[in-house]
């Protein structure tokens, strides 16, 4: 039998090798970086209230918009939306927000599900949401279904502080709150991969309770700096929308579907001297490079497909058939997926 010390030795061995990725072969730690997600959630909340908050809701609209492009359907995405911009009494343009002066596109749209609106945006709906514990009779539009192969996207907007984010000026989510509700979600295996995205003030503070394995996080402000707002439109007298939250619009816009950019490269997006605050960034507890990990890993929905234009019989005697028959079959045009930017090439300027 082994005794205690030599059991001891082998399990640093193994510690060791496990942390170490030059002993491994390069096969196995190229498979390591891969995903190995199976869906895809968004969980994405504008807590603020009131017109001269307009901005927060343009923020939170931009990103959902970015994801529903790339991929991500309504049923896998939660909007917690806490004030109505666009039925607001001073609205001048009713039903329609906007995130730049340009007024280029409606972020609002037409198709646009909101599954959490006005005084349901409250901290207890939002751990309720992340853990899992919603009260009877919830929707099942209004539940975040992911599963132990989901990679979820969390994004928080709003007016924060040293280790707090308000929720409708009348209550907070601490930044102990919101560790121990993701520490939940991995003991419920309800992530696969999680990326914390905020922007606020002193947004860094809001991660730093974070224990949880697989968890990635990016913040618009350092532990006593402001998060700063981008442009007004002087026609509506507000702030259109918040410079992290902007130029992280202007990298999404720019990335397809397929596009190989990546979440290392996303994390750059705001260097001080546009965003004036100083971007964080938490990746301790990421067990991937995030420059090896494609952007589309959260932001996207994207499963191998082959698109082809010919006909495919069906009725063929066996499966083998069937997969040596597509396989042969090769697509005469390419396909692409084009949206409306939503900012115009003159603005980006």
């Amino acid at each position: 039998m082994f005794n205690k010390g030599i059991l001891l030795l082998l399990a640093l061995i193994y510690s060791c090798a496990a942390h170490d990725t030059s002993m491994l072969p390069e096969a196995y730690v190229d498979a390591a970086q891969r995903s190995t997600h199976t869906n895809n959630w968004a969980v994405l909340v504008d807590a603020s209230r009131f017109w001269f908050n307009y901005r927060h809701v343009a923020n939170v609209l931009s990103i959902y918009r970015s994801v529903k492009r790339l991929g991500i359907p309504d049923s896998q995405i939660i909007l917690m939306i806490a004030d109505d911009m666009a039925c607001n009494a001073r609205n001048p343009r009713p039903g329609q927000v906007y995130n730049n002066a340009n007024q280029h596109i409606n972020v609002y749209g037409d198709d646009v599900e909101v599954d959490y609106r006005g005084y349901e945006v409250t901290v207890e709906n939002f751990v309720r949401l992340l853990t899992g514990r919603t009260q009877n009779g919830t929707a099942r539009s209004k539940k975040l279904l992911s599963d132990a192969g989901s990679n979820v996207l969390i994004y928080l907007t709003g007016h924060g502080g040293d280790g707090f984010l308000k929720f409708q000026d009348s209550e907070e989510i601490t930044s102990q709150e919101l560790a121990d509700g993701i520490q939940q979600m991995w003991e419920k295996k309800r992530y696969n991969e999680l990326f914390f995205m905020v922007d606020t003030c002193q947004a860094a503070s809001l991660y730093e309770k974070f224990t949880s394995p697989n968890v990635l996080a990016v913040a618009s402000s350092l532990v006593g700096e402001d998060s700063l707002s981008h442009h007004v439109d002087a026609s509506i007298g507000v702030y259109m929308i918040d410079r992290y939250t902007y130029y992280a619009l202007e990298f999404l816009e720019k990335v397809q579907p397929f596009s190989k950019r990546t979440i290392g490269e996303f994390l750059q997006v705001c260097p001080k001297r546009v965003c004036i605050s100083t971007v964080g960034v938490r990746k301790d507890l990421y067990r991937r490079d995030p420059h090896k990990v494609p952007i589309t890993d959260f932001f996207g929905a994207i499963r191998p497909t082959h698109v082809s234009t010919d006909r495919i019989n069906v009725t063929l005697a066996n499966e083998e058939d069937f997969v040596n028959a597509v396989a042969n079959v090769r697509p005469k045009k390419q396909f692409k997926i084009v949206m409306e930017p939503q900012f115009t090439a003159a603005f980006l300027k």
